[in-house]
């Protein structure tokens, strides 16, 4: 395993306060852009996302084992329609995040999917470490993965999931570049909030997400390096539950990530739909995109 190159100040317990705290406050959270009240009174924001992978986890990996990629065909093949067919039954828009070379490999998804009325946001080029990127390569991907998905989808992009939610020293200022409306990628907090880059604020709202609300931690987390320990169903929708609950109770912003690989099996799809329907009766939700939750929080969030 190649080992990290050594920091020119040396050993971590050997820099000074300036290398420390510049490292800390590259990307770090400002204000809170929780708002006061969520569209039409609602008592809690919920948005639902997808990482459509696909097969670029084992084409980045140059992985060229049929098996691997038609692993990943599936989340295309069955698992997104089947996503597709559920949020149309409960009218719910959501947001679906793309690596280009995903979208490549399957464009009329990403037009029915766009069609449907859903948002299609920018998941890197091909699923690629972007903290292992020299920036101009980081900064060229990112690129060319808007303007991939811009051209499927009919419309530009307006935020971004870094892979892996991989986000470098560099992510930040090309987002700032690329003039997106929201990242979702960093974890400071269970609210919306603005970033900070090197303490000044940036304008880009953060809808973090976290691995507890991920399905793909509990449901073998990499399929392609081995399987996990598996955890049932039962126990996933528990998780997800109690995690929405507390945002419910709270007032607050409820974000799953999942992946049509994985939601998108038939032992598991059933976990969103139970999900769903406990969110509509509890009542007070308001189902939208990422963008939407986006907007809402930049223009009514709560004064200091």
């Amino acid at each position: 395993m190649t080992q990290p190159a050594r920091h020119p100040d040396g050993e971590p317990y050997e820099w000074p306060e300036r290398t420390w705290r510049g490292i800390v406050e590259r990307a770090r959270a400002g204000r809170s852009l929780k708002p006061a009240a969520w569209p039409g009174g609602a008592r809690c924001a919920v948005a639902l996302s997808f990482d459509a992978d696909h097969e670029t986890i084992p084409l980045r990996d140059a992985d060229e084992s049929p098996m691997k990629l038609s692993q990943g065909q599936y989340g295309a093949r069955r698992g997104t329609p089947r996503i597709r067919a559920l949020l149309a039954r409960e009218a719910i828009p959501a947001t679906f995040f793309y690596p280009a070379v995903s979208a490549l490999l399957h464009p009329d998804e990403v037009r029915a999917v766009a069609g449907d009325g859903h948002e299609i946001g920018i998941h890197s080029w091909i699923h690629e470490r972007n903290a292992l990127l020299p920036h101009a390569v980081e900064r060229d991907l990112s690129l060319r993965a808007a303007e991939t998905l811009a051209r499927l989808a009919g419309r530009p992009p307006a935020g971004m999931r870094t892979a892996s939610w991989d986000f470098s020293p560099g992510t930040l200022a090309i987002i700032r570049e690329m003039g997106l409306l929201y990242d979702s990628s960093l974890m400071a907090d269970d609210e919306p909030y603005e970033l900070l880059e090197d303490g000044e604020p940036t304008g880009i709202v953060e809808l973090p997400p976290e691995w507890i609300r991920d399905d793909a931690v509990y449901f073998n987390m990499d399929r392609f390096a081995g399987l996990r320990p598996y955890t049932p169903p039962s126990a996933v929708e528990e998780i997800f539950r109690a995690e929405f609950d507390g945002a419910w109770e709270e007032g607050g912003l409820f974000l799953l990530t999942m992946h049509p690989h994985v939601i998108g099996h038939r032992s598991r799809i059933g976990v969103l739909e139970r999900l769903i329907g406990h969110m509509k009766a509890k009542g007070g939700c308001w189902f939208a995109t990422h963008e939407a939750v986006a907007r809402w929080c930049l223009e009514h969030a709560a004064a200091a």
